[in-house]
């Protein structure tokens, strides 16, 4: 079988697990019990990902293979999501969970395996690429685009499949158990978990590096990726990354609840955004998957300030779209075109700065210097932006009738003006090595 295809199929399920729920999971929260709590999920990715992605890429570096490193850990996660289906399957449809403490407990022991193998699948694509003496910057990319397709695809599946008493099917009518309003969103996430942790162990191997005898307490943990920090062009790529994340999952926890509220109004209770709030976001997933494509021509044209500086100005525009759309027409145009730029926001900055980090480091640290970035991103950034984000929406908005209403507008605003800050700063303090991103030196 075709290497490439090999990888996009890993890719593939990868995202295809945190497609499952990601965009949807606000919805069913709200519906269980948990609506005051979206933020803090969210939020638990971003804790975990402080330190379980470095602790992973430390293991993946010095003692397992990194493609089966990042099966085992799909095999715990997917135990725990599926624990979770199960809590809700116990409670019902429509009804609250009754036990909300070990909820919270299974999903943040779930989500703490699975955030590590965001790096792992990177680390495993980049270590089997060179192996096989291709170009990561110009292979890597198209293969990354079949994650964005498998997160597409679950997407789209949970937004259109339901469940009821005459069994399983596809509709768009709102009278079903549809899953992206129930539990077995994450039903879905825990078997394509399982599925994955079995397809990793078919992958070729990803031989580790030799270990050096003589090797220092701090080499010894892994810890020596943070010397990376030493060098004032990184130091400042990982603090931006990490102002950059706290924008990552502002639209993943409150995008969909901000669509659905709409069916709370009158006026747009039976239009399609309002109904079909997974179906439309997904729309972001779509640009992402043609901006990758896109990525190697920018980076290697403009290199890693110019590109980022786009994603940082992309954001600013994704919030601001959904500060003044409205689910009829024209309004939801606004929603769509902060859908597409979405594509530039998220992918100029994470599959790049992915990209970026594995040619500014060392063999030997690869895999901990991408769990660094991912710690820096989804760990401290994603956290302190997801808990800030939640206080934002909670301040505006409450929950009434099942729907989360408010002045959302404020809300989407405030998220602008902080995108706007950060990209106008970073302009002005970051300064790359003039060499080509290809040519530097490690």
């Amino acid at each position: 079988m075709n290497l490439k295809f090999r990888l996009s199929l890993m890719n593939f399920l990868e995202f295809a697990v945190w497609g499952a729920y990601l965009t949807c999971m606000g919805n069913y929260l709200g519906i269980a019990g948990l609506g005051d709590k979206i933020s803090w999920f969210y939020a638990i990715q971003g804790i975990v990902s402080i330190f379980m992605p470095t602790l992973m890429g430390i293991v993946a570096d010095k003692y397992i293979q990194p493609q089966r490193l990042l099966g085992l850990c799909h095999l715990v996660a997917g135990f725990f999501m599926l624990g979770c289906w199960w809590l809700g399957s116990q409670a019902g449809f429509g009804q609250e969970l009754a036990d909300k403490s070990l909820f919270i407990a299974l999903y943040t022991l779930s989500v703490a395996f699975f955030m590590p193998t965001i790096a792992l699948a990177n680390t495993a694509a980049f270590t089997i690429l060179k192996e096989n003496n291709m170009d990561t910057v110009k292979d890597f990319p198209p293969i990354r685009v079949l994650g964005t397709v498998g997160f597409i695809v679950t997407m789209w599946f949970v937004n259109c499949a339901f469940i009821d008493d005459s069994g399983f099917g596809f509709t768009l009518a709102e009278n079903a158990h549809k899953f992206q309003y129930t539990y077995m969103q994450f039903f879905v996430s825990g078997l394509l978990s399982i599925v994955l942790f079995a397809y990793c162990f078919t992958l070729p191997e990803c031989k580790l590096e030799k270990k050096d005898d003589k090797v220092s307490f701090v080499e010894s943990l892994g810890l020596n990726a943070f010397k990376l920090f030493k060098r004032r062009q990184m130091a400042l790529f990982f603090i931006f990354s990490a102002l950059l994340g706290m924008c990552l999952q502002v639209t993943n926890g409150f995008a969909g609840p901000f669509l659905t509220s709409f069916k709370g109004t009158p006026e747009f209770a039976d239009t399609f955004a309002a109904n079909n709030a997974t179906l439309l976001t997904s729309i972001s997933q779509i640009s992402e998957a043609f901006c990758i494509l896109l990525i190697p021509f920018f980076l290697k044209r403009f290199g890693i300030k110019i590109v980022m500086l786009m994603s940082l100005f992309a954001w600013v525009f994704r919030f601001g779209f959904f500060g003044i759309g409205d689910p009829a027409m024209p309004g939801v145009l606004f929603f769509v075109l902060s859908c597409i730029v979405y594509g530039v926001a998220f992918d100029f900055f994470n599959v790049s700065g992915g990209i970026f980090v594995d040619q500014e480091c060392e063999p030997s640290i690869k895999a901990s210097a991408q769990g660094l970035f991912m710690m820096m991103t989804n760990g401290l950034g994603a956290t302190i932006g997801t808990l800030a984000a939640g206080e934002i929406v909670n301040a505006y908005c409450t929950w009434e009738g099942g729907y989360l209403v408010g002045d959302w507008t404020s809300c989407w605003f405030v998220f602008a003006a902080f995108a706007l800050v950060v990209g106008i700063t970073f302009a002005i303090v970051f300064k790359p090595e003039k060499k080509p991103i290809e040519q530097v030196n490690h």
